[in-house]
């Protein structure tokens, strides 16, 4: 079953679908509302699913699909590139990662291990996720500093919410720019944004 709001997007992936053998198409959702219902009543041995559509989001219909259809393997086939965003499918227990820029032999190759009960995570998501944790390695403190930054707060401020002196607070501040490469508070905080370090659930 096939989920995507974009029908050129659907098409593309009939057409690597149709080179799998045994296989076929059984249903398609151009929101996530309708992917959530004809996935109940479908029960699709794998469900391709956009992260990003109308009405429900990709992790609601995740879910959802998780409640009512277990036995379905779910591929995020995905035109966002965050690591942030793809570290919370793998967290969230995906079976499939791909970005829609793979190449169709790729795709191909991928959905028949998930057909015959395997996992699989696209190469450039992988790529990019093992960058991702060579260079945001941030402790529990770090990243508690980073989001009492991002809501504004001084260092003074931050040092008396945490009983810590401001001088410790200016390292750590120092210690995570430097692992990240920036240089300065904004370019802190669009990278924590981008990487999906400020999401309420990494907060320590």
């Amino acid at each position: 079953m096939l989920a995507d709001d974009h029908a050129l997007v659907r098409n593309g992936l009939k057409d690597v679908i149709s080179t799998i053998h045994d296989t076929e198409i059984v249903g398609e959702a151009e929101n996530g509302l309708e992917a959530i219902s004809l996935s109940k009543s479908l029960r699709p041995s794998l469900l391709t699913l956009d992260a990003g559509m109308p009405y429900a989001r990709g992790m609601e219909v995740f879910g959802e699909v998780r409640r009512w259809s277990p036995e379905t393997k779910i591929a995020i086939v995905t035109g966002f590139t965050a690591t942030g965003a793809l570290a919370e499918w793998v967290t969230a227990g995906a079976d499939g990662i791909f970005l829609k820029t793979c190449t169709p032999d790729e795709m191909q190759h991928g959905f028949s291990i998930l057909l015959d009960g395997g996992a699989y995570v696209s190469k450039a998501v992988l790529s990019s996720l093992e960058q991702r944790a060579e260079r945001v390695e941030l402790t529990a403190r770090e990243r508690q500093i980073l989001h009492l930054i991002a809501e504004g707060l001084s260092n003074l401020e931050i040092a008396e919410r945490l009983s810590i002196s401001p001088k410790t607070v200016d390292n750590h501040r120092t210690r995570m720019m430097a692992k990240l490469g920036v240089h300065s508070v904004v370019q802190l905080l669009a990278f924590a944004l981008k990487e999906g370090l400020l999401d309420s659930n990494a907060q320590l």
